[in-house]
């Protein structure tokens, strides 16, 4: 059933379809799966291998399990999801969109990989995440989840008392460094060309928050690889040893333009994401999103448990479409026989 010569081991296609297929292998995807495969369910998950926390070392903020290695928290994923039948398949996925009708006109949805391989399935759950958009500030991208963060919850605490810069990226950076200013005494805030109003340097001051105007010209490196100061456009220099940014965040939707999911922007260019409601359905029939890929800052344990709603979500409504079958089946005998 596996093929050991990938990343990890992953699972083959069925060939027939499935209750439902999760395009996305993070925590959501994972333990919308997990919910599912428990209530019995024929799942599939796709896991592109590319998960947003990545670079960092551990993560945080998430009870038990805090200070695990995301790759290890993944791993124990795809191994429960599969004890319990589901399939979790390593791969991108090209297309998706809704395909002819059941037999019993229940929904269809058919999902085509990067490869070429295809999968045909009853639900779709989007757990696809974010990309994190940096500001173009040369040097910053080599150090992101390491000597540049973002969240205070995630990094602070290993990042705490250590002389940190904030890049700013818009209005949304100035809660940020005051989040930061818990963590550290040696606080320096970088404008960047956005807009600080004399009431927000006030209170940054009372704080004994370091305004920088001048504009940034690149992060230089230590002699160890990480951050050792921020270059400005008047030559001086200003060091730091971390970096934390306020990024873009982006939901992941490539491959998903077929299913006409609805999209929407969050202010002050914060973002974009899915638009969803309860249990992260959507306004597309059959189709549900979780984590990331609808909350933008949403952290693992947050991301989990969306993911967990979701799929119970979904199993619920396969249960009617199940009893609605059954009881158009049974009727259809009955007539016969009449």
């Amino acid at each position: 059933m596996t093929d050991t010569t990938s990343a990890y081991a992953t699972d083959t296609l069925p060939h027939t379809a499935v209750d439902a297929v999760v395009i996305g292998g993070g925590a959501a995807g994972l333990n919308g799966a997990l919910m599912l495969a428990r209530s019995r369910r024929s799942v599939v998950v796709i896991d592109s291998g590319m998960p947003r926390n990545a670079p960092a070392e551990a993560m945080h903020g998430f009870i038990v399990l805090d200070g695990m290695p995301p790759a290890e928290l993944l791993a124990q994923g795809r191994e429960q999801v599969r004890h319990y039948g589901g399939r979790v398949v390593l791969g991108e996925v090209a297309s998706a969109e809704p395909a002819a009708p059941g037999r019993e006109g229940d929904l269809r949805f058919a999902v085509t990989l990067a490869d070429g391989r295809t999968l045909t399935a009853r639900r779709v759950l989007v757990a696809t995440g974010l990309r994190d958009v940096l500001p173009d500030v040369p040097g910053l991208a080599e150090h992101w989840g390491r000597g540049v963060v973002h969240c205070p919850y995630c990094h602070g605490w290993e990042v705490r008392d250590e002389p940190i810069g904030v890049l700013a990226t818009g209005p949304a950076s100035v809660h940020h460094a005051l989040l930061f200013r818990q963590l550290t005494e040696d606080l320096v805030y970088f404008t960047r060309g956005t807009e600080l109003g004399e009431d927000t340097r006030a209170r940054f001051a009372a704080r004994n928050i370091r305004v920088v105007d001048t504009p940034v010209l690149d992060v230089m490196k230590s002699e160890g690889g990480g951050i050792a100061r921020v270059r400005l456009a008047d030559g001086t220099f200003t060091a730091r040893r971390f970096l934390a940014v306020a990024t873009r965040m982006q939901a992941r939707a490539e491959g998903l333009d077929g299913l006409k999911l609805p999209m929407e922007d969050l202010p002050d260019n914060m973002g974009r994401r899915f638009a969803s409601g309860t249990a992260g359905a959507t306004e597309v029939p059959g189709v549900w999103v979780a984590g990331n890929a609808t909350d933008l800052t949403a952290q693992v344990g947050a991301s989990a448990a969306a993911g967990a709603l979701s799929g119970a979500h979904i199993n619920a409504h396969l249960a009617t479409a199940d009893t609605d079958a059954a009881l158009a089946a049974a009727q259809g005998d009955t007539t016969i026989t009449a």
